[in-house]
């Protein structure tokens, strides 16, 4: 069963639409990385026990640039970023807007140091999708983590969601089902988040 582990203290450190922008990482880092309806935001909220860290809105492609969050938990007591990627796949964008913001997302997962592990996010009910593959494959190709997520366990009845995790897990390897409305998941997956950031073994300093 895993710990509750709380928040102390979770708040914005910088934005920026050019990888250079951004400071160095001072701490371990996961991003999370999402098509533009999925609930990157609302899930971030969550985790962190705040509603209201990230902007959330019900149009998508709120998300305009790389956005990096700093969580100070209480037990483990240790700190690591968060960091917010735009979502991807949104039709309405310009063409030369959706180009730039993949080179931006490729930037920072091929060069990022102190990166640890990428969130990729799907919605339960529509499983990934050709978008969220070719994010997959990049990963694997620049030798980082993927984590998967799927988002919305609460649109699907209690006894169909874990088959549900399983059918989207297929090829892929454990899917963690997450409820921004509920919390539903919230602790497995911080466990998990820990791991990857090496939080509760020893320091992660980044690089």
């Amino acid at each position: 069963m895993p710990q509750d582990v709380s928040v102390r203290d979770a708040r914005f450190i910088a934005s920026a639409t050019e990888v250079d922008q951004l400071p160095p990482p001072a701490f371990a880092e996961i991003a999370f990385a999402g098509r533009s309806n999925v609930g990157k935001s609302s899930l971030i909220n969550r985790l962190v026990q705040r509603k209201k860290l990230v902007r959330t809105s019900n149009t998508p492609g709120c998300t305009r640039g790389i956005n990096i969050f700093r969580v100070d938990l209480v037990a483990p007591e240790a700190t690591f970023d968060i960091v917010d990627l735009p979502g991807y796949g949104y039709a309405k964008r310009s063409k030369t807007e959706r180009k730039g913001w993949g080179f931006l997302i490729e930037g920072f997962l091929r060069d990022r140091p102190g990166l640890r592990g990428v969130a990729v996010l799907c919605d339960v009910r529509r499983g990934f999708e050709e978008d969220d593959m070719e994010l997959v494959q990049f990963l694997k190709h620049v030798g980082r983590t993927p984590l998967f997520i799927a988002t919305k366990l609460d649109k699907l009845p209690a006894n169909k969601r874990k088959p549900r995790l399983a059918e989207v897990g297929r090829g892929l390897g454990k899917v963690h089902g997450f409820s921004a409305e509920t919390g539903d998941g919230r602790d497995a997956l911080m466990a998990t988040i820990l791991r990857i950031a090496s939080i509760g073994a020893e320091p992660a300093p980044p690089g």
